[in-house]
């Protein structure tokens, strides 16, 4: 008999460090009906990904647990169809996102979350793009409802979805201020649109803040948790909005397992909003977590409609993109967790 073909991914069997990302195979699943299966060919790498590992991601215990195979975005080619599926074809690229199982040779989904490539696009640059794009877009769009003349501050916008919420409020008609935390980074930030970029490793940030938008921002994205959530709240204007949508500096940078202390004393040390106070002053706090909203398929279709509308436009386009071979995915979450990458980061299967 043949061999039976096998899908390989990446396991992790328990929280910990680089160490628990393992290769594992597994007998080939066949798609059931009103599903689809990609053999990938890149996969989108994403700090949330590490925090999975660590085994701090609530959303990856309520619907996963462990063993869990990371992963919410790939990219690849349909292989096989389950019954009733139309409109794609066997040997189609697609892009497509999925709640975690991402890191894997082959990925079942329902065809609603797939997309053809865009033309031109490589398989690791269509990886890179929906996780991304779809936080800043449901950021930018849902929540802020964002318009033409608005002020909006972008924090770590040299990352993924700093890229993203950056070249999605200048494709709305934005101001932009970006903000990074090294030299190396302003490029990257440029290269997104921003009008005014900050290196806040070189400069004390709220004067620069001031100086730029001295009535505030009508927007501010902040992925940062303690370190700066305060300042972005005081640097909102009349009717602004803080999109709260992780909490990167609780984590000791450079490591691959959680410092307990530094997570107590930053969790201790970011701010409480009192609403009485955004009564007052008229500002807003909201926050969310993009792995909670997969049952909102509708919206799902709408966003990537208005997304790949703009990128058919040439408004928006993927961010730069390191790709990473598919058994060294230890150095991905190690580059993620420097905190000196800049744009994405991609497995190549």
């Amino acid at each position: 008999m043949p061999d039976q073909p096998v899908t390989r991914a990446i396991a992790i069997p328990r929280a910990g460090g680089h160490d628990q990302l393992r290769v594992v195979e597994s007998a080939r699943k066949d798609p059931a009906p009103g599903e689809v299966r990609i053999e990938t060919r890149a996969i989108g790498v994403n700090y949330a990904d590490c925090i999975v590992r660590m085994g701090l991601y609530a959303s990856a215990k309520e619907y996963v647990g462990w063993p869990i195979t990371p992963g919410f975005e790939f990219s690849g080619t349909v292989e096989a169809l389950g019954a009733g599926v139309t409109g794609l074809g066997l040997g189609q690229s697609v892009f497509g996102v999925t709640r975690f199982g991402a890191y894997s040779s082959h990925v079942i989904v329902p065809p609603e979350q797939l997309f053809a490539l865009p033309s031109g696009w490589s398989h690791a640059q269509a990886a890179s793009f929906p996780t991304v794009f779809l936080t800043a877009w449901y950021a930018l769009r849902e929540l802020c409802k964002l318009r033409a003349g608005m002020r909006v501050l972008v924090h770590s916008a040299a990352g993924g979805v700093g890229c993203a919420a950056t070249q999605i409020a200048v494709a709305c008609g934005c101001e932009v201020t970006a903000v990074v935390g090294a030299a190396h980074k302003l490029q990257t930030a440029r290269a997104s649109g921003a009008t005014h970029v900050i290196d806040r490793s070189q400069v004390s940030l709220g004067p620069a803040l001031e100086k730029i938008a001295p009535r505030g921002f009508d927007v501010v994205l902040d992925p940062n948790g303690a370190t700066t959530l305060a300042l972005s709240y005081r640097h909102l204007g009349p009717a602004g909005r803080l999109i709260v949508y992780g909490f990167h500096t609780l984590m000791a940078r450079g490591k691959d397992r959680p410092n307990y202390l530094k997570l107590v004393i930053g969790y201790l040390r970011t701010p409480r909003f009192n609403p009485f106070d955004m009564n007052q002053h008229n500002k807003s706090v909201l926050a969310f977590n993009l792995s909670y909203l997969f049952e909102r398929a509708p919206l799902l279709v709408e966003a990537m409609a208005e997304l790949l509308g703009w990128v058919e436009a040439g408004k928006i386009w993927p961010a730069p993109v390191t790709e990473v071979p598919f058994a060294r995915v230890a150095e991905a979450h190690a580059a993620l967790e420097s905190g000196q990458s800049v744009g994405k980061l991609v497995l190549i299967s």
